[in-house]
Order: C-alpha cells, then structure tokens, then sequence
C-alpha cells in the first residue's frame, strides 16, 4: 500500500523524497517477501521443497543481504539528502532533486547486490539425500582463510557501522541546526511566539530524526552485538538444529531483528504524515466504496 500510495505522488512531497521513500518501500517489500516468507515461513512449514535446495537456499540467503543492504544505505541516503535540505540551502537545489535520488537509487542497489555476491560462495550442503544437495551451512574456509574474514569485516563495517554513523552524525547536525536556528527565530519573533507554524514543524523534525536514530540502533544492536560476541569467543555461527540451543536464540532474535528494521522504515518516514493518512483512508475504503456505489446503481 505504501508503494502505490507514494507512487501517486499526492501525499504532499517533492518528487526527490517520493522517489526515495519509493525506493526504500520497494526494498521493505522486497525483504518481506525473500526474507520472511520464502525463507523463513517456507523452510519451517515446506522443509522440502525446492527452496530448501542448497543453490536456491544460497541464492535467498545472498538476496536478504541484498535488500537488506539497500534498506539501510537507503536510509542513510535519505537522511543526508534531508541533511542537505535544512543545512546546506545553497546546495538545496543542485543535489535534492529527482535526477539525483533516482541515480543514489541506481547506485544504491547495484552495489548493494554486487557486494554480497561472493556469499554465495560461502555454502555447502548440509546434507546429501539420493544424490539432491539440501539446505545451507557453512564452510570451514569461511573461518580460515584471510581473504574471508577480511571480506566478513568489511561486510560488517558497510553494514551497519558506517551507515549508523553516519545517520548518526548527520542527525546530531541537523538538530543542532534546527535548535540554532529556532532560538534566532524566537529572538526575532519576540514573545509573540504564538502559531508559530515553522517552530511546530521544526520540533517535528527533531522528533522524526530521534525516532530514525533511536529505531535503528534499537533494531541492529542485537545483530552487532552477535558479530562481536562470535569475534571475541571465536565462535561459528550456528547452523545446528536444536531451537533451545542458546546460540541458536540469539542468533535468530538478532536476524529477526534486523529484519524488522527493514518493515517499520516506511512508518517512520511518512506515517506521521497527515496526508499520507488521508490517502491510506482512501485506498482502504475504495472496495466498499465501489461496491456500494455498484449496489446503488
């Protein structure tokens, strides 16, 4: 609903944010339907099926990583255009337009699948039934060679320390600006400060940008947290199958988690939007409304 809603282009947005809430939809979408319903709800309930082959089970595994990636760097994109926005108004309309966000777009998810392809590499049968290959785990080499382990922590830091980082620095200048600039408002104002449309908006602001920060550091501090707890004990990731095996719970609170950061980025962004919700309203209503317009007739 989130797609078509922005898509139409009447909840009030410039065209660059429509195109980068959009993009992120499409991508919330996208790890929704790889990573939740064909992964997970399809290899609890359908153990056996052609998804729990080792080449399709490798293949789902590297495109979670992909929509994954593009979520967050999405997300980090879109707060350093807003960055620009409110901070850099000379720069406002070279870089915040639709051909911009359309190419931060492109680039965005083209890298973010060219850098997880070599995880497919990663995997090996778990086991072998009548000459069929079936689920997923992990090879050795993973954990031995260089070249992997160099490649895991640069996995890591591209997601999600430097995305949290920078999300994290632009905001903290934004609401500082914000703040700064409120104060000079209010000394120019006087002690009419009464309806001040522009202050509301400003306090707005802050709050979304609070929520973006707190939202994911909430939602990825379980994930980081599990990296650095296998880095320091020198711990494999599990790949067993007893479900209250501690390991085991930790590892899938942590994926689920970071799966959930990838479903509520749309909420956060333009939930708060008044128009937004008008055009959800409408589009919830507009089967009934057709069909009792066809009832009458």
């Amino acid at each position: 609903m989130a797609i078509v809603i922005l898509s139409r282009g009447r909840c009030g947005l410039s065209r660059c944010i429509t195109r980068y809430l959009v993009a992120t939809a499409v991508a919330d979408f996208l790890a929704i339907i790889i990573g939740c319903i064909l992964n997970r709800i399809s290899g609890n309930y359908i153990r056996y099926s052609v998804l729990s082959t080792t080449p399709l089970c490798s293949l789902s595994l590297v495109l979670i990583r992909c929509t994954r990636d593009v979520s967050v760097w999405l997300t980090a994109a879109f707060t350093f255009d807003r960055f620009v926005a409110i901070c850099c108004q000379s720069r406002k309309t070279r870089y915040c337009t639709e051909k911009t966000a359309s190419l931060v777009t492109g680039i965005v998810y083209t890298l973010s699948c060219v850098k997880n392809v070599p995880f497919y590499f990663i995997f090996e049968p778990l086991y072998i039934l009548d000459g069929m290959s079936w689920f997923c785990d992990i090879k050795i080499t993973f954990y031995t060679w260089l070249v992997w382990q160099v490649y895991h922590w640069l996995d890591r830091i591209l997601t999600p320390f430097l995305p949290f980082l920078l999300i994290l620095l632009l905001n903290v200048l934004t609401i500082r600006y914000i703040l700064v600039a409120s104060k000079v408002r209010q000394r120019l104002r006087g002690a009419n400060n009464r309806g001040d449309l522009e202050m509301e908006n400003r306090k707005r602001s802050i709050v979304l940008l609070f929520a973006i920060s707190l939202s994911f550091l909430l939602l990825w501090i379980t994930y980081v947290g599990h990296f650095l707890y296998l880095q320091v004990t020198g711990q494999g990731y599990y790949s067993g199958l007893d479900f209250n095996d501690s390991r085991f719970i930790l590892q899938e609170s942590a994926n689920m988690f970071q799966l959930l950061n990838s479903c509520n980025n749309v909420f956060i962004y333009v939930i708060s939007q008044n128009k937004f919700r008008q055009e959800l309203k409408k589009l919830l209503l507009s089967p009934f409304i057709f069909s009792y317009s066809c009832f009458k007739q």
